[in-house]
């Protein structure tokens, strides 16, 4: 069986042995024998079928189809799996140590009473829990307690620290484990100058509304973040939104009861300064003063929010404080004053005692102890947990900006570029020169493609080309696909069929077998529209064009799988290409349609299976020889995209990293002048930044987002996410008015931004990691359902289909 010009079929021995035969002229063809001898190995066409067949087999290439041993790339998942995890983890940790804190002073309410004891109730602030009885204990007459708590706060609490110093005053401040954790420097100047410390939980939650275990490690780590921040422990606690022993009731007694099985003592305040409400210098100071003389534990805040007001009422209250008399302990001191003055309120009636030496000796005896060697490395991991979740959300929030700017950036270069490039286009004086109608040879490689392979042979064949050239490669197809060919009894169809080699090779195969000098390259399953072909080769009047993109479109776009890629289509690969076209640095011609001039395919020597992208790496390879590449909207092909996740999941997951194969192949440009340099300065960084660096953080803002609005109750983040939202609807809706789109499937792109989008950044995440692990992939091969034929227009769309029967009398024996 000879190849004939005129259509006709060629198994896989026969078209071998028409790659090496002469081509009647040695410009028409890639693939003669001596230029074939001259390609990198890589990219030349398939060899004998016979020694393919019987001889040793090479391991596939990262691009063939079958290719690979490693299913679902297991080495690549688990750190994918390890990184998500992670992130997950540190990010719910850093929503539970920072969510939970509100400054103290929300509206207080009392419950029942009937399980506390009255004389807890009625008694003194210090209530002791840890031995058999509880009891409380009362400051001595004219004695204060400074307290403040939510610190420490790297702002207010120094500012605090530098009143007390110039007034000769010791405080006592109930930290926040997590704030101890972030500023361990303002705790240790605390205890160097001398001040007390008592635990005030970790993360500031309401205890009441905390589990038992929860409640522990609140104690607990609290209690350790102190030894490492200061080497320190206490046994005083104070619980988070408390206030006087008389506003304890059935749901608070019982954690004064656990905290005491614990050793802690519970400092409640006896004198609120209701300085959260910021209500002014003047009512804090007058909050602040013990009514009648009388003793008091003063509560005070150091962080929590804006303190100023507190910083400025303590340097008035302190000397208003010692002009009536009082005198300042601390409240480990009004703990040990307490217990002795209980002690000798309990002495026999007529005992003869001198109060002021026993409270006075009193008051020396240190209730902080040095934390153990255990306590302070435990407490460093924990410091270290804490910066590492903080360092994690500085991270996420940076990348927002990132994000923010990379979309705005987009949006106005699109805006200006692509603006003008749809203007320049429809001037009325716009033309590329001189009507083109050359012959044209078409390459299909096509495997397994039966569903849509007659609506697309006709669909090309039948346009309204003068001449055109079909050569379809069936690359070792096991369904009907070559038998439906060669059965369509097309006379410009060629049916060539070889073993399977992969995509690369195939169009190698049908690029010699072509007889003219411009060749398009069009997939199995695209269906061109009657014009299509004279609209993509005109670029071609100009002789520096080697390379011209088609308008992909999307055919099956009813369910949301196709909407939302009929939307990436038309705004993510179309309008991109209006701006690459007019920078010169198109980095794809799509495999869908794409148009080359013969010249061009020979100076980079064909196409190359070193990537999984091979018509990427193709186009980049064409414009750094030199050529340019072009756009041209109007050659419309329709394509079937994915409709199940899993089948999205293996084409994007190829592409990203073919994709990234291609930049690294092409990385040299970055060094080159002329327009490989113009290439390395644009393009790849355009690449690297919207289709890596843009999709891997863009779920950062969705992220953000939610813990924004669920976790800190932040607007600003749904503010933010709206505004992207915006952005991104605006550009789709020009990029839709270009393209001559219906508006309607842009209803779900709020959907497309949680949903799509993170499918995809996970996608690009796992080709990122099986890229750095070295991971090779195999070609994926799509089920196809046909959509693509519902739009053969035209005698396209009418002729008949050949039976499998009939088709194998004309094609010949099947060859495996």
């Amino acid at each position: 069986m000879t190849p004939a010009r005129d259509g006709g079929v060629l198994d896989a021995e026969e078209s071998t042995r028409a790659v090496g035969q002469p081509r009647p002229s040695p410009e028409a063809a890639v693939g003669d024998e001596r230029a074939a001898s001259r390609l990198p190995r890589s990219r030349r066409p398939v060899a004998d079928a016979r020694t393919r067949a019987s001889g040793p087999r090479r391991s596939p290439a990262p691009g063939a189809r079958g290719g690979g041993r490693i299913p679902w790339l297991r080495p690549a998942v688990i750190p994918v799996v390890l990184i998500l995890a992670a992130f997950l983890a540190l990010l719910t940790y850093e929503a539970y140590i920072d969510a939970a804190f509100k400054p103290d002073g929300k509206a207080e309410v009392v419950g029942s009473q009937a399980s506390v004891p009255g004389e807890i109730l009625h008694g003194g602030p210090f209530i002791d829990a840890t031995g058999d009885q509880v009891v409380s204990y009362e400051l001595p007459p004219k004695t204060v307690v400074l307290t403040f708590d939510d610190g420490p706060d790297p702002e207010w609490t120094p500012q605090v620290l530098e009143v007390l110093a110039r007034h000769g005053v010791k405080a006592t401040f109930f930290v926040v484990g997590t704030e101890v954790a972030r500023y361990p420097g303002v705790v240790r100047d605390m205890v160097e100058q001398g001040h007390d410390l008592g635990v005030h939980s970790f993360a500031h939650p309401d205890l009441t509304a905390m589990a038992p275990w929860v409640r522990r490690l609140e104690y607990s780590q609290a209690r350790v973040a102190l030894a490492a921040a200061a080497g320190v422990t206490t046994p005083l606690i104070r619980f988070p939104y408390s206030s006087s022993s008389s506003s304890l009731d059935d749901a608070t007694w019982p954690l004064v009861v656990e905290v005491g099985q614990a050793g802690y003592v519970v400092v409640m305040s006896s004198v609120d300064s209701r300085d959260w409400e910021t209500p002014g210098v003047d009512q804090i100071v007058a909050a602040s003063l013990p009514p009648d003389g009388q003793p008091g534990v003063v509560l005070l805040h150091d962080a929590g929010g804006d303190r100023s007001q507190t910083v400025a009422a303590l340097d008035r209250l302190i000397p208003i404080l010692k002009e009536r008399g009082y005198q300042f302990l601390t409240a480990s001191e009004g703990l040990r004053a307490g217990q002795a003055l209980a002690d000798l309120n309990a002495a026999p009636a007529g005992t003869d005692v001198d109060v002021e030496p026993i409270l006075a000796e009193a008051i020396q005896i240190p209730v902080m102890s040095a934390a153990t060697a255990g306590e302070v490395w435990r407490g460093w991991l924990l410091v270290l947990s804490v910066r590492f979740a903080d360092g994690l959300l500085e991270v996420l929030r940076l990348a927002v900006l990132v994000v923010g700017g990379l979309l705005v950036a987009r949006t106005v270069v699109l805006f200006l570029l692509a603006g003008r490039h749809a203007r320049q286009r429809r001037s009325p004086t716009w033309s590329w020169g001189p009507p083109v109608t050359r012959p044209v040879s078409v390459v299909m490689p096509v495997y397994n493609e039966q569903e849509n392979i007659a609506a697309a042979v006709r669909s090309i064949a039948l346009g309204d080309y003068p001449s055109i050239e079909v050569v379809v490669v069936d690359d070792g197809s096991t369904d009907d696909t070559a038998a439906i060919v060669a059965g369509l009894g097309l006379p410009n169809v060629r049916l060539i069929r070889i073993p399977n080699g992969g995509k690369a090779n195939a169009l190698n195969v049908g690029i010699a077998h072509a007889s003219h000098d411009i060749i398009v390259m069009v997939d199995g399953d695209t269906v061109l529209e009657p014009d299509s072909l004279r609209q993509l080769v005109q670029p071609f009047a100009d002789p520096r064009v080697g390379g011209v993109a088609g308008n992909v479109k999307v055919s099956n776009r009813r369910g949301l799988i196709g909407k939302w890629q009929h939307i990436e289509y038309v705004i993510g690969f179309n309008l991109d290409r209006r701006l690459f076209d007019l920078l010169r640095c198109m980095p794809t011609i799509p495999g869908a349609i794409g148009a080359f001039r013969r010249q061009a395919l020979r100076d980079v020597g064909g196409l190359s299976d070193r990537t999984l992208a091979e018509d990427t790496d193709l186009t980049m390879a064409i414009i750094r020889a030199g050529w340019r590449v072009v756009y041209e909207e109007r050659a419309r092909a329709w394509t079937e995209a994915p409709h199940t996740l899993r089948q999205l999941w293996r084409q994007r997951y190829r592409w990203s990293y073919g994709t990234m194969q291609a930049m690294w192949a092409h990385r040299g440009a970055l060094r080159d002048s002329g327009p490989s340099g113009r290439f390395g300065r644009f393009g790849l960084p355009f690449l690297a930044a919207f289709g890596v660096l843009f999709p891997l953080l863009a779920p950062v803002v969705d992220v953000m987002t939610i813990y924004g609005l669920a976790v800190t109750g932040d607007l600003t983040a749904g503010l933010a996410w709206l505004a992207m939202l915006g952005l991104q609807l605006v550009t789709a809706i020009i990029a839709f008015r270009l393209d001559g789109e219906s508006l309607r499937p842009l209803w779900s792109l709020p959907l497309q931004q949680f949903v799509y989008r993170q499918l995809l950044s996970i996608i690009l995440l796992r080709s990122v990691a099986a890229a750095l692990a070295g991971v090779a992939l195999r070609w994926h091969k799509l089920q196809r359902t046909g959509a693509a034929a519902a739009h053969a227009s035209g005698p396209a769309a009418l002729a008949p289909i050949a039976r499998r029967s009939d088709a194998h009398s004309v094609a010949g024996p099947h060859v495996s």
